[in-house]
């Protein structure tokens, strides 16, 4: 299988990809302003000829799996890091956060009887929208106003006039970090790691002094137990060794996604290779806008965020427009409506997307509705809330006779405190502690290990 540049097509057929200069036509929102245009052409041009990062037939398998989600025969969990960084690009950082999602995974799978389909929200998340351009804080030599963050694909987190301006040439360096952080989950998975044997080492240090760890560690015995019994009649299938993982992030950039969408020679059609799942976030849904007419003319499984604001007809409007052919495992609607909202927003949307007929993974993310501001000054989010808004999809879902296909969570492998409440009983006072994310709170491991349990309990009742 060979990829071409999507630059090479002709304007006409299924495979025509707008150009850049189109997409901007389209008045796209949340772009960077850069301030040398000859530096984003080198950028992109360098992108254009680089290798890919995932390829055309791991999508399509993706796209079955996801379709199995859609039909209510597997479960999704994606999850990983709110906004990746470069410095975070490191072998023990990779491994610690493939860790949790393993131990979810496995807990899901093992306590809820169902097959989890894996997608890792790294190799790639390093752009964040936000809600505005400027930031201003307050100096000793009063208040100084600078570009936002918008993350290490876009400009430094430093509050400095130079680390602020945006710098295409970061668009070259996420393709290299992403490269580097597949090539460690690659080797992780496949080189021993993920091997079902390993779920005691999954659960080693501060996890095991948890409640919810000495839960796993009993779960753990039961399926070495169960191995040991398996390898002793004989049956040892690969599935045991390794584990299928798959990486997703926001399709935000404009000029990082379109550079990386190429045409796979298999189908003369276009895939983007800068991950194996791709998705519009909330603020850049805009039918008629940009980042919706570039996902509806690639191949990958795509995801849509829907807030409080999506109405029955909107939804119905994205499907007809990002799945014509109301292809299975194609779509997934990602909801994210606050744990207060989700049983008045939610039943409307799956009731008339469900009787139309529209193939779609529904999957739930109870951690962007549920963002406030702790006195302290720290963006947090309660884990009660998380656990709620699940809760209320789980239930309406069950009401109305539908599958809750998965969970979208931001998360972390390390003992970081940056969402109260759970097992630790983390308070806003303990947030300075370890808040070390650079955008959104996430999970840390004890919170995302319960999570999976309780979501376990509620999938046994689904």
């Amino acid at each position: 299988m060979t990829l071409r540049d999507a630059s090479s097509l002709s304007s006409s057929g299924r495979a025509a990809i707008p150009t850049l200069e189109q997409l901007h036509a389209l008045g796209p929102r949340q772009q960077p302003t850069y301030p040398d245009a000859g530096a984003v052409d080198a950028a992109v041009a360098r992108l254009r000829t680089v290798p890919p990062l995932v390829f055309a037939g791991e999508c399509d398998e993706l796209t079955e799996k996801i379709a199995a989600v859609s039909r209510g025969e597997a479960f999704l969990l994606q999850g990983g890091d709110c906004a990746e960084t470069f410095a975070g690009v490191t072998a023990d950082n990779v491994r610690n956060k493939l860790r949790v999602l393993l131990q979810m995974a496995v807990v899901l799978t093992y306590a809820a009887s169902v097959p989890v389909v894996k997608l890792g929200r790294l190799a790639g998340q390093y752009a964040k929208p936000r809600s505005s351009d400027l930031e201003t804080r307050t100096t000793p030599d009063g208040p100084v106003t600078l570009p936002a963050y918008r993350g290490d694909a876009v400009n430094g987190f430093d509050f400095t006039p130079e680390a602020r301006i945006p710098d295409p040439q970061r668009l070259v360096d996420v393709y290299n970090s992403s490269a580097a952080t597949l090539n460690l989950v690659r080797a992780f998975v496949t080189g021993g790691y993920a091997d079902l044997r390993q779920v005691h080492t999954w659960n080693t240090d501060f996890v095991q002094n948890s409640p919810f760890g000495q839960r796993y560690e009993a779960m753990a015995d039961e399926i070495e137990r169960a191995l040991t019994f398996m390898k002793a009649i004989g049956a040892d299938p690969d599935e045991f060794h390794r584990v299928d993982f798959h990486s997703s992030h926001e399709a935000l950039l404009l000029e990082y996604e379109q550079a990386l969408t190429r045409i796979d020679s298999r189908t003369d059609l276009p895939y983007n290779v800068s991950a194996h799942f791709v998705w519009i976030g909330e603020r850049t849904r805009q039918l008629d806008g940009a980042h919706v007419e570039l996902l509806s003319k690639i191949q990958n499984p795509i995801g849509i965020k829907l807030g409080p604001t999506t109405t029955p007809d909107d939804a119905l409007a994205y499907a007809a427009r990002l799945n014509p052919d109301n292809k299975p495992g194609r779509l997934t609607f990602v909801t994210r409506f606050g744990a207060g909202k989700i049983r008045d927003g939610l039943p409307a949307l799956v009731e008339k997307v469900t009787a139309e007929g529209v193939n779609v993974a529904w999957v739930c993310d109870p951690m962007h509705g549920n963002t406030f501001e702790a006195s302290s000054g720290y963006k947090t989010r309660r884990f009660d809330d998380v656990i709620e808004e699940v809760q209320g999809f789980f239930d309406v879902h069950r009401s109305l006779g539908t599958w809750p296909g998965g969970v979208h969570v931001e998360l972390t492998g390390d003992d970081v405190t940056e969402c109260v409440g759970g097992g630790e009983e983390i308070d806003e006072a303990q947030l300075a502690n370890r808040y070390e994310s650079v955008c959104d709170p996430r999970l840390n491991r004890v919170q995302s290990l319960e999570l999976s349990f309780l979501v376990a309990e509620m999938l046994r009742k689904a």
